[in-house]
């Protein structure tokens, strides 16, 4: 076997959703940071279209994407649609969270493979991030409230009209125990076809 299978199971399998109310202080270098980002970018990408952009948010900067979600979310929910406790969950989880990675999809400007497929490309960058975080006993929570889905959004990071955000990677070493997880048992989602 070309590498340890049992190293590579326990990575997957310990990957966990961990928020950033559950993270401790401890900063996370800006070496890991980038290596979870360039293990990102070896997600499979039809066409080598490479689509992932990333905006990383540190020190001060959270703060100023914190303030930002907080001010779109209040442009687009005036009156009874404003939630409150929405409006502290959003503004204030980049502040717990020692490093957020705006992750998005910038669309190839010839359009030769559907925007679906480079969607999918960044979803398995995200979870190559997650897996390389978890390498490193970090915990990261991808989050996609519907606010990042808007101009407004496009606009702060820079992107097209064409492009998306596709979530805000959250991570943090986390306070507590790792927490433990389960799955559903194969036989009750697998479905086998033969001869």
């Amino acid at each position: 076997m070309k590498y340890n299978l049992s190293e590579i199971n326990e990575v997957i399998r310990n990957r966990r959703t961990i928020y950033p109310e559950a993270y401790s202080p401890r900063k996370v270098h800006d070496e890991i940071v980038q290596n979870v980002l360039t293990n990102g970018t070896w997600a499979p990408t039809h066409g080598m279209t490479q689509p992932w952009r990333f905006v990383v948010f540190a020190d001060e900067g959270r703060q100023k994407l914190a303030d930002t979600l907080g001010r779109i979310y209040t442009s687009r929910n005036e009156g009874d649609k404003f939630k409150q406790a929405k409006y502290d969950k959003m503004t204030s989880r980049p502040m717990m969270a020692p490093v957020v990675i705006a992750v998005s999809m910038a669309r190839d400007p010839q359009g030769k493979i559907r925007e679906l497929e480079e969607i999918e490309a960044v979803a398995c960058c995200i979870q190559n991030m997650a897996l390389t975080a978890t390498a490193y006993g970090i915990g990261s929570f991808w989050s996609t409230p519907e606010i990042i889905y808007t101009p407004e959004m496009n606009a702060f990071l820079g992107l097209g009209p064409e492009d998306k955000c596709l979530g805000l990677f959250y991570m943090g070493y986390p306070a507590a125990e790792w927490p433990r997880g389960h799955r559903k048992p194969l036989e009750y989602i697998n479905t086998k076809v033969s001869g």
